[in-house]
């Protein structure tokens, strides 16, 4: 039996023009995009293809646009008959994965993203504010361990592993001059590059505590449901099972690293688990940076993932 998991990229994937061939091309894509400017009163088509990097990088931007993007290319793929069994999102992809799950409806999803887009891009602006005006972010730290980043992290004021990608792959958030430290820390042991993200802000550490205590409140009263297909968390790096759980993680998320490695692992073990059952990863939306991530693991012997994001490559068989 064919079975799909769909993995779902978070903020950084933006670029001017994304999903425009596939809403030309798919009247359902096209029509997720209208829905979310019906919802949110963003204007969805001008956002996602007529800004460019610069706004489209900005949290309250990105989250949604990203988002919108994933589900438009999911419900090309439900079209043609190809529906997920599992779903895991890399950081603001955790949302889309929700939806796809049944933990949240199309409208709260989309509110909920909406909110947590502004509150978050306000809580960057503020540390911003506090630091001369210079931004914080993340800088991506590939050539040494997850061990020797997070090492180097400890060391240095207001800087912190956030993102455990693979063994040779992790993001490290903080302020402007903290990430400064890390870059040129992370040269040094010899890292093989030290990369600053397209991203807004310093996502998946303390930092946003601030953001994570306004987004409480702000989903307060939205209903999170126990997921109807196997479901992942990055705040644990294991299955998630109970709605009220998620609702809890869903604010720890902003605070904690994004486990994807091990995510990665617990996929692979159910994989293995179903050996009468043939798998296939599809990272629906923008960007293949987590095809990238599971095409260079260990785990990529068994099954490979490919990228649903163009009007060519939704055409999976």
């Amino acid at each position: 039996m064919k079975k799909y998991a769909f993995l779902f990229p978070g903020q950084g994937a933006q670029v001017p023009g994304m999903i425009k061939d596939i809403c030309d091309a798919y009247p359902e894509a096209r029509k997720v995009v209208d829905e979310v400017t019906k919802i949110t009163g963003v204007d969805m088509p001008k956002l996602l293809w007529e800004s460019d990097q610069a706004t489209l990088s900005r949290s309250d931007n990105s989250q949604l646009a990203i988002t919108t993007a994933s589900i438009a290319v999911m419900k090309v793929l439900e079209s043609k008959g190809i529906t997920p069994s599992a779903a895991m999102g890399f950081s603001l992809g955790e949302f889309p994965a929700l939806y796809a799950s049944g933990v949240l409806s199309f409208e709260d999803v989309i509110k909920v993203v909406r909110q947590r887009g502004l509150i978050m891009q306000e809580v960057c602006e503020k540390i911003a504010k506090e630091n001369e005006g210079h931004a914080p972010g993340m800088t991506a730290v590939i050539g040494l361990s997850t061990d020797q980043v997070k090492e180097i992290a400890n060391g240095i004021e207001n800087a912190y592993a956030a993102n455990l990608n693979s063994d040779k792959q992790t993001v490290v958030s903080g302020t402007f001059d903290a990430l400064e430290k890390v870059e040129a820390a992370a040269k040094e042991a010899g890292a093989r590059r030290a990369l600053r993200l397209q991203v807004a802000g310093p996502f998946h550490c303390p930092l946003m505590q601030e953001a994570a205590d306004n987004f409480e409140k702000a989903i307060a009263d939205v209903t999170f449901n126990d997921p109807k297909i196997t479901l992942f968390s990055n705040v644990t790096g294991d299955k998630a099972t109970n709605g009220a759980e998620i609702k809890k993680n869903a604010v720890l998320h902003l605070t904690n690293p994004v486990r994807w490695i091990e995510e990665e692992k617990v996929l692979f073990d159910l994989i293995n688990a179903e050996a009468d059952n043939q798998w296939n990863l599809i990272e629906p939306g923008v960007g293949s940076v987590l095809c990238g991530l599971w095409n260079k693991s260990d785990f990529a012997e068994n099954v490979k993932c490919v990228a649903a994001n163009s009007a060519d490559s939704v055409n999976i068989e």
